[in-house]
C-alpha cells in the first residue's frame, strides 16, 4: 500500500524561540537549522527577517538545506499595497523559496486588535498572498486563532481562509494560537474546513500546548486529513509552548495507524539520532533536559519498581512500549529503596559487571542503599554515585587519590569601586601515588564575579590530581540541586550534581550532609571518580 505524505513544518527558530527566556544567537540558529535538517523535516522556519538584527542575519547566512527554508511575517498593513509594504519586502528579501504569512481569522481580532472591516482584512489576505505567488514562493498562510474565530463566526473563519487559499497560498495552516481547544473540537473543525472544501494535502495545523494537549490536538487534525503538522524541538514556543516534534516524530514513525499510513521523511537513521539532538538543543539553552520527556528524556525507559525490573530482565515489552534504541535512549535500573535483587542484578549489567547471584556483596549492597537513602540520600537519580558504591562492596573501586584535608572561605570585601563583593576561596590536599599535592582556587569569573565556594572547591579539587588531571580537562558541572531533607535544627542537606564531558556523557552524584560544603564536596569527589573509572586504565 503506498503511503501519504505527511509534512513536518519545524517552527522552532521562530516560534520556539519566542520563548520565555530563550534567545538563539545567528550561529546557534545554523547549528539548529543543521539538526533540524538531518531529521528529515520539510520546511525550516528560521525566523522573521526584519524584525530583529539576529533573524535578518540568520537568513544572509543560512545553510543550504534540503529542507525548505520558510521566513515568516504577515500580512499587509491595511491602506498599502502589498508592493510598497516594507515589512512584507523585508520577509521577500530574504529571498527563501518559501514564505509563511500570518494573518487574523477570528472577527473579533479583526475588528478589536486590528481595528479594520472584516473585508478590509479579507482583501488583505488576498493581496499579500498573491503577491508572493507572484514572486514565485511557496507560501504558506497561517490562520491565526482560526479555531477559536470558527467557534465564534465559522463564516468568517472559512471565508478568510477561502481567500488565501483562493489566491495560491499551498498550504492554510488552522493555528489554535491560544492553546484552550481540545483534540475532539480540532478533529471535528478540521473536518469541516475540508468538508467546505479546502483539501486535507492542504491544510496544516499549528497547535500550542496551554493543555497540556499540542500533541493530541495535531494528531486529531492528521486524523481528520490534515496534512503538515507545526512544531518544535522539545516543545519550544509561547507560553506553553508549541506541539513537541521530539514526540510527535516517534509517534508518526513507530504508532499505528501512522506507522504504515504516512511517509514524513524522517529516516530511522535519524530518528535513532533523536534523543541526542533533543539534548544537543538543551546544551545550548543551558537547560538541563527534561527527564520525563516522552521518547527522549532520561526517566522515559527507567524501571524503579523490583517488580518491573525483573520482568524487564526477562522481555523489555512487559514494560517498555518501543525499544529505547530507536529513539537513541537508552534503558535505565535506578537504585533506590525500592529494590531487589533483580533491579541490582540488571543495574550492575548494564555497568558491565557480572556478579554470581550468590554473591553476597548483593545484600550488602542493597542494605547500604536503603540505609543511606533513610538518611537522605538518593540513588535513583543519582546512578554515578550507586555505581561508585556498588564497585566498592564488590571491592573494584581504584583508589585513584585520597583526600587529606580541604578548607573554603567565603570574604566579604571591597572592590577598587568601593563596592562590598564576595570572594570564595578553596584549598585542597590530595594525596597521589604517595605524593602529597595542594591546589588553591578561587571562584572569581572572567567578569569579577564570585561564583561561590562549591565553584572554588570544584576547580581546586581537578587543579592537581597529578597524573589524573589531564582527563579532567573536558569535565563540566550543568546542574547543581540542593534539598533539605529534614527540618529544623536536625536539618541534612542533599545535593545532586550533574556532570557532563566531551565526549557527550552525562552522569549524576549525590552527597548528604549537615554541612552543605561537606555535601557538595562528596558530590563532586563521586563526580570525578565516575569519570576516571571510565577514561583511566585502573579498573580492575
Amino acid at each position: 500500500m503506498t503511503r501519504e505524505r505527511l509534512y513536518l513544518f519545524d517552527t522552532t527558530l521562530r516560534d520556539g524561540q519566542q520563548t520565555q527566556g530563550v534567545q538563539f544567537s545567528t550561529d546557534e540558529k545554523i547549528t539548529i537549522a543543521r539538526a533540524l535538517d538531518s531529521l528529515g523535516v520539510a520546511h525550516i522556519e528560521g525566523g522573521w527577517p526584519g524584525a530583529n538584527p539576529t533573524d535578518s542575519a540568520f537568513f544572509d547566512a543560512a545553510p543550504q538545506t534540503r529542507a525548505t527554508m520558510t521566513a515568516f511575517g504577515m500580512t499587509k498593513r491595511n491602506g498599502m499595497s502589498a508592493e510598497n509594504d516594507d515589512v512584507l519586502a523585508a520577509v521577500l528579501n530574504a529571498n527563501t523559496p518559501a514564505v509563511c504569512l500570518v494573518g487574523k481569522t477570528h472577527d473579533f481580532h479583526v475588528k478589536t486588535a486590528l481595528g479594520i472591516t472584516l473585508d478590509e482584512n479579507t482583501d488583505n489576505i488576498v493581496k499579500s498572498v498573491a503577491h508572493l505567488v507572484a514572486q514565485g514562493r511557496e507560501t504558506i498562510f497561517d490562520a491565526e486563532h482560526f479555531f477559536d474565530g470558527f467557534k465564534a463566526n465559522p463564516d468568517y473563519a472559512l471565508a478568510a481562509i477561502r481567500a488565501a487559499y483562493d489566491a495560491g497560498a499551498r498550504w492554510i495552516a488552522l493555528c489554535d494560537t491560544n492553546g484552550g481547544t481540545l483534540p475532539a473540537d480540532v478533529g471535528r473543525i478540521t473536518a469541516a474546513v475540508i468538508e467546505a472544501g479546502i483539501p486535507g494535502d492542504h491544510l496544516g495545523i499549528h497547535t500550542h500546548n496551554d493543555t497540556e494537549n499540542a500533541v493530541g490536538c495535531a494528531l486529531a487534525a492528521v486524523d481528520a486529513g490534515a496534512r503538515q503538522i507545526q512544531g518544535t524541538l522539545n516543545g519550544l514556543g509561547e507560553r506553553c509552548g508549541n506541539a513537541n516534534l521530539t514526540t510527535l516524530i516517534p509517534i508518526l514513525l513507530l504508532k499505528e495507524p501512522y506507522a504504515s499510513r504516512f511517509e514524513t521523511g524522517v529516516p530511522q537513521t535519524a530518528l535513532q539520532d533523536l534523543t541526542r539532538i533533543s539534548r544537543m538543543l538543551d546544551e545550548i539553552l543551558n537547560r538541563v533536559p527534561q527527564k520525563q520527556a516522552a521518547f527522549v528524556g532520561a526517566s522515559a525507559f527507567a524501571h524503579k519498581a523490583g517488580l518491573h525490573a525483573s520482568a524487564i530482565a526477562k522481555d523489555p515489552t512487559t514494560y517498555e512500549h518501543i525499544d529505547p534504541a530507536l529513539v537513541g535512549n537508552i534503558r535505565i535500573i535506578p537504585m533506590s529503596n525500592q529494590a531487589g535483587q533483580s533491579n541490582l542484578r540488571e543495574r550492575l549489567t548494564g555497568m558491565g559487571l557480572s556478579v554470581d547471584r550468590a554473591d553476597p556483596a548483593l545484600g550488602r549492597i542493597l542494605d547500604r542503599i536503603k540505609t543511606r537513602e533513610a538518611e537522605g540520600y538518593s540513588y535513583d537519580t543519582a546512578q554515578a554515585s550507586f555505581e561508585l558504591l556498588a564497585r566498592e562492596e564488590l571491592g573494584q573501586l581504584p583508589e585513584f587519590f585520597e583526600v587529606k584535608r580541604y578548607r573554603v572561605t567565603v570574604e566579604r570585601r571591597k572592590n577598587k569601586y568601593d563596592k562590598m563583593i564576595s570572594l570564595s576561596e578553596a584549598v585542597v590536599v590530595v594525596k597521589v601515588d604517595g605524593e602529597k599535592l595542594l591546589s588553591v582556587s578561587e571562584s572569581m569569573d572572567e567578569t569579577g564575579s564570585d561564583r561561590g565556594p562549591v565553584n572554588a572547591l570544584s576547580k581546586a579539587l581537578a587543579k592537581d590530581l597529578g597524573r589524573y588531571s589531564s582527563h579532567l580537562e573536558d569535565l563540566r558541572l550543568v546542574d547543581f540541586k540542593v534539598r533539605i531533607t529534614q527540618g529544623g535544627t536536625e536539618a541534612v542537606t542533599r545535593v545532586i550534581i550533574d556532570s557532563e564531558d566531551g565526549q557527550g556523557r552525562r552522569w549524576s552524584t549525590v552527597g548528604v550532609s549537615a554541612n552543605i560544603v561537606d555535601a557538595s564536596f562528596e558530590a563532586l569527589l563521586d563526580a570525578i571518580r565516575w569519570k576516571l573509572i571510565r577514561d583511566v586504565d585502573a579498573c580492575p
